[in-house]
């Protein structure tokens, strides 16, 4: 197995003072199966799989890690399993979707929101989570504008409960409207998918950050024959230095590690 870490290329989040890896492990698949976009099916791991993947991304030196209340039983798990680690660990969850039998809803009132981050925090098991998105329905403007969400997450912030605050969005005009008041934007931006780009520029010119999802396209890009997909995505993401870490969720330890080398190897070679 590559020897590749990414110790050696820690970032700052935006202004939020935080270091992370340029690699964050989503945790979708540590606790939902149902209504996931990935090409094959896959089995939820069992905790000591679970342990293993965890400990394979912190030797690799990943310390980001990307979760939500929507990820069925992800934050749960994530609790006892990170026990000890805290300091280990930038977490990364969010506020505004639910996920129960099957279905999404959101709600992005205050009171849904204060409750949704303080459930959050037991799950976990933590004092502050260090970054806290609002999940987007995609109405990225009536949300930021119509609802109290982006006003309560700044109060948890001012209480120490949160560290920082942005919003996982569909939207140009969201993104560029959750920068201006928050301190972070998550954008889709991949090989097929680059229309969020002036989310990033405008992150880059005022010192804000950007979580990328979907770097690998939830492993749909096909390039052609001698040409590897993950080094090409990560070519196109790193390749703009308003991005902070692509956030890819996998519970396969070969891909965990190939994608760690990758991400090495062009930002080696940047």
């Amino acid at each position: 197995m590559s020897q590749a870490t990414l110790h050696d290329f820690l970032r700052p989040l935006g202004s939020t003072g935080l270091l992370v890896s340029p690699l964050g492990l989503g945790t979708v698949k540590l606790g939902r199966d149902q209504g996931v976009k990935y090409p094959s099916g896959f089995q939820i791991p069992d905790d000591d799989d679970a342990k293993r993947l965890l400990k394979l991304s912190h030797d690799l030196g990943i310390n980001l890690i990307d979760t939500a209340p929507a990820y069925g039983r992800s934050e749960e798990r994530l609790g006892p399993l990170l026990r000890g680690q805290r300091h280990d660990w930038v977490i990364v969850s969010k506020v505004g979707e639910e996920f129960d039998n099957g279905v999404s809803r959101h709600d992005f009132s205050a009171e849904h929101t204060r409750r949704s981050v303080e459930r959050s925090l037991q799950r976990l098991e933590t004092d502050f989570i260090d970054l806290v998105l609002v999940h987007s329905d995609g109405n990225d403007m009536a949300i930021l504008n119509q609802s109290e969400v982006y006003a309560t997450l700044a109060e948890l912030k001012r209480e120490g409960k949160i560290r920082g605050f942005g919003l996982s969005g569909k939207t140009v005009e969201g993104g560029l409207k959750a920068l201006e008041n928050g301190d972070c934007a998550m954008v889709t931006y991949n090989l097929n998918e680059q229309t969020e780009k002036p989310v990033i520029d405008y992150a880059h010119a005022h010192g804000k950050a950007i979580l990328v999802k979907k770097a690998l396209a939830s492993g749909h890009v096909c390039l052609k024959p001698g040409v590897d997909p993950v080094r090409a995505s990560f070519e196109l993401v790193f390749g703009h230095h308003g991005v902070a870490s692509a956030i890819v969720g996998t519970i396969n330890p070969l891909h965990l590690a190939h994608n760690v080398a990758m991400v090495t190897q062009v930002l080696r070679s940047a």
